[in-house]
């Protein structure tokens, strides 16, 4: 099994977006269970992760190495929207056995691989998270795999739901059974694709 863990994002939204969505801040950043989050990064969406038990500042296939500035705060924070942690990171990849030949050279083993109805979906386990691998088919084969967005597991998707009223759509059953996912609209303000789950 892998020993890679996923330690930090790095963002390019406002923090005072996500304050807005129920987030407890401290200053810029932010801690969704064991990962810290950076906000405010130059770019647009995930600009970049930061993995223990990799080689420090290893770029796999285009998705860049960017790790937080100092320490980031230790203890997982209480959100007021109820967020507990992240579920999985999606990164998207033209070419799917490209990816995955890197990621693997890293140390990030295969889990599983999914047929999701004419394109593959490549699952790693990264500690306190999932990385999702998506073949994202019509693109070509010459670009870097992207990231794309997460997701976040909250306490209690109903209440969310609640708060974040029109930001938030419906609440649908997840892949995972026993599930359910809600994604937030882009008037929620965000450059980063962020969906809402139960926990397991």
């Amino acid at each position: 099994m892998s020993s890679a863990r996923l330690a930090s994002l790095a963002l390019a939204d406002p923090p005072e977006r996500w304050q807005a969505l129920g987030f407890a801040l401290d200053g810029s950043r932010l801690r969704l269970g064991e990962v810290g989050l950076e906000l405010g990064v130059p770019g647009s969406g995930i600009t970049g992760w930061a993995l223990e038990g990799t080689e420090p500042g290893l770029e796999l296939d285009g998705l860049p190495w960017r790790g937080l500035d100092g320490d980031h705060p230790g203890s997982p924070a209480r959100h007021p929207n109820g967020a507990v942690g992240i579920d999985h990171v999606v990164v998207t990849t033209p070419d799917f056995a490209r990816t995955t030949t890197a990621l693997a050279q890293a140390g990030l083993e295969l889990r599983r691989v999914r047929d999701a109805g004419g394109f593959r979906q490549g699952f790693r386990r990264l500690g306190p998270a999932i990385l999702e691998l998506v073949e994202a088919k019509g693109l070509g084969d010459s670009g870097p795999a992207r990231f794309w967005g997460l997701v976040v597991i909250v306490s209690d998707l109903d209440a969310l739901a609640a708060r974040l009223g029109d930001h938030l759509g419906p609440i649908k059953p997840a892949v995972q059974p026993g599930r359910r996912i809600a994604t937030l609209r882009e008037s929620a303000g965000l450059s980063t694709r962020v969906a809402f789950m139960d926990p397991e």
